[in-house]
């Protein structure tokens, strides 16, 4: 018998809330097409209504949410399939692996990560990111290794940026199409970022714009291979 997956949670409102705002949808056009109490939607994502399971698996089945994200904050926040269903086998613990280099990685507006993921790690301290990946290169030497996996979590509230911390950093067009992992300071101008090597060798500072970032991820640690 299969487990009942859409679960009643105390932060699936604010869960809601963010899919709404990472589709850029007011509540309205959020939510109309599956119900007319737009007002109790209000509340449910605010925190005052708790969502019933009904409610909740229709918009899942609606936006193509995936229902472990609405549980648990944890893993990609839509699924990949039309069919729901077919995502079940993923909702398994763990975090994706994704075995290819950053700079070949597909990122999608809505879904995270295009490549499908290789295995899933089920690490608890990590539970809460986005993805394993291997980091390739020396210019982050000595925190990052060529050939080591960093472990990143996606940063939606990008006003709050840890200075001096390592980020995995994703531009549009306009900013050369970066895919890149460095060390984040403050530009004197609020509009502009800093990016830096950790590697002395590595000279020269790299100063993008706020509004061409695409993606930006905390590498929240690391895993070293030994090779014996």
């Amino acid at each position: 018998m299969r487990k009942n997956i859409y679960l009643e949670t105390e932060k699936a409102g604010a869960r809601l809330r963010e899919v709404r705002l990472t589709k850029q949808m007011t509540l309205s056009q959020f939510y109309t097409p599956i119900t007319k109490h737009i007002g109790n939607c209000s509340s449910i994502e605010s925190g005052r209504r708790r969502i019933g399971k009904r409610l909740s698996k229709e918009i899942l089945e609606y936006h193509r949410i995936n229902p472990r994200y609405l549980n648990t904050g944890m893993g990609e926040m839509f699924l990949r399939s039309e069919d729901p269903a077919e995502q079940l086998p993923q909702l398994e613990e763990g975090v994706p692996f994704f075995n290819v280099n950053l700079t070949e990685m597909t990122f999608g507006e809505l879904q995270v990560f295009q490549d499908p993921p290789e295995y899933y790690v089920n690490y608890r301290p990590f539970n809460d990111c986005d993805a394993y990946l291997p980091i390739y290169g020396d210019s982050m030497y000595p925190k990052f290794t060529s050939g080591e996996i960093i472990i990143v979590k996606e940063i939606r509230n990008r006003d709050i940026i840890q200075w001096g911390e390592a980020y995995l950093v994703v531009t549009d067009e306009q900013t050369n199409n970066i895919t890149t992992v460095k060390l984040l300071f403050e530009h004197p101008s609020p509009e502009k970022i800093v990016l830096r090597s950790l590697n002395p060798e590595f000279k020269g500072d790299t100063v993008i714009q706020r509004g061409g970032i695409k993606r930006i991820f905390l590498v929240k640690g690391k895993v070293t291979r030994n090779h014996l």
